[in-house]
């Protein structure tokens, strides 16, 4: 693996061989055809915004972390199947082979499906939007919880709160219901049922590893002639998740974390109102925010002896 930290930032690929590609808030995705491949680089959002600097080997992290966690879930018989076909360039079409320096370690080779126009959010601790809506209302997402928790707490059980998925601007918390309406009662169930089993069954292994994972945020997409679900996007990575290291998490504030909130907590000091155009970030921010998620994914991934 190298040191994650040095490697190349990547903030933008231009695989003119590869056609046009459509830019993500991270990810550059080109249509291959029967295919998409899914580049992730090195750049990084905060409320919902692209930030102007990149974050060192954090493109890597995110596939490594990705291809990790849908091997892991790929054995699980109750668990929807995911999009992922490979991250090794030589299994890629002969076209991205050129491409070669750009691609190895943080591309994906994925099936072609339907996202469904929402984002499932599991969260299992109190935190971030959670916690500032439950301090005004007694709620996350509009869910009563029991009064008197702490920021950080853990809930009594997971919770599934869904969003939209905002084209531009930001996504918007949306009630079980609302899903339904959009995609279809059956379906809603389905995925809900999914992205829980995934969280406690990631959650409680990633607890033998020493991280908690506080909350995190999958996608969906329907396979389009058969119209069955599928995983999409990435999975269990710290751009979608809040990592917590287990031996420093204390309730009653906000833990230190191996994932973006770092760089949030940076922007909140300065009193960025959280729109267009983003300010830059020191390189003190950009080192420490590359060694968060460099250290997430040595944890992650370390194998749990017996």
């Amino acid at each position: 693996m190298g040191n994650v930290t040095d490697r190349p930032v990547v903030l933008d690929t231009h695989l003119d061989q590869l056609g046009a590609k459509r830019r993500g808030k991270v990810r550059d995705i080109y249509d291959l055809g029967d295919y998409l491949l899914l580049v992730a680089t090195d750049r990084i959002s905060a409320f919902d915004v692209v930030l102007p600097d990149g974050i060192p080997g954090k493109g890597y992290v995110l596939t490594q972390l990705s291809k990790f966690w849908f091997e892991w879930l790929w054995a699980m018989e109750d668990v929807l199947p995911h999009h992922l076909i490979s991250t090794e360039v030589d299994k890629f079409p002969l076209a991205c082979h050129a491409h070669r320096n750009v691609l190895e370690g943080r591309s994906m080779l994925v099936g072609k499906f339907e996202p469904l126009p929402v984002e499932c959010i599991v969260r299992g601790y109190l935190a971030g939007s959670g916690w500032k809506e439950y301090r005004e209302r007694g709620t996350v997402c509009g869910q009563p919880l029991p009064a008197g928790l702490k920021e950080a707490d853990r809930l009594p059980a997971p919770i599934f709160t869904p969003s939209t998925k905002a084209a531009g601007g930001h996504d918007e918390n949306i009630p079980f219901e609302r899903m339904e309406s959009l995609i279809g009662a059956e379906l809603a169930r389905v995925v809900r049922q999914c992205s829980l089993t995934i969280y406690q069954r990631a959650a409680a292994h990633a607890e033998t590893l020493g991280i908690i994972i506080a909350d995190t945020k999958m996608e969906f997409g329907l396979e389009p002639q058969t119209r069955q679900p599928y995983l999409i996007d990435e999975i269990l990575t710290p751009d979608s998740s809040r990592f917590w290291p287990k031996d420093q998490y204390k309730p009653g504030s906000s833990p230190p974390s191996f994932d973006k909130q770092y760089v949030r907590d940076y922007l909140d000091s300065i009193t960025w109102d959280h729109n267009p155009p983003a300010p830059r970030l020191p390189p003190e921010v950009i080192r420490k925010t590359s060694e968060k998620y460099a250290e997430a994914l040595a944890r992650l991934t370390t194998p749990v002896s017996d």
